[in-house]
């Protein structure tokens, strides 16, 4: 069973910037999109930002402007660039990797990187 591991979260006070990455523990086929997720305590998850393996970025409205998700296609690495980072995004962020093939989808999900502001 191929995991996400996520990597490069911390304490970061109000301006700051975090680059947080996400790699596969195996080969994952057929990748449509990688992205990430967030999720503060007793809330639900919601979509942060994603791109597609042709390039294309989507982003939520929150953070659009101050983050930056790239990937590297080749590995299946997916990277977020957090800059100007506000008290509200603190969360845990997970990746998530879409593949696709002939009609079915696979989604792979990562465990988790805490992002906290100690201002």
């Amino acid at each position: 069973q191929v995991r996400l591991v996520e990597s490069g979260g911390g304490l970061v006070q109000t301006g700051d910037s975090l680059r947080l990455s996400c790699a596969p523990s195996g080969r994952i086929l057929h990748t449509k999109w990688m992205g990430w997720y967030r999720q503060a305590p007793g809330k639900q998850r919601e979509y942060v930002a994603h791109i597609t393996t042709g390039g294309s970025a989507n982003y939520a409205d929150s953070v659009k402007g101050r983050f930056t998700v790239s990937g590297d296609n080749a590995n299946n690495t997916v990277y977020l660039q957090m800059n100007n980072l506000q008290p509200e995004d603190t969360d845990v962020y997970s990746c998530n990797i879409r593949s696709a093939y002939l009609g079915a989808g696979h989604d792979y999900w990562g465990q988790g990187t805490q992002d906290t502001d100690s201002s």
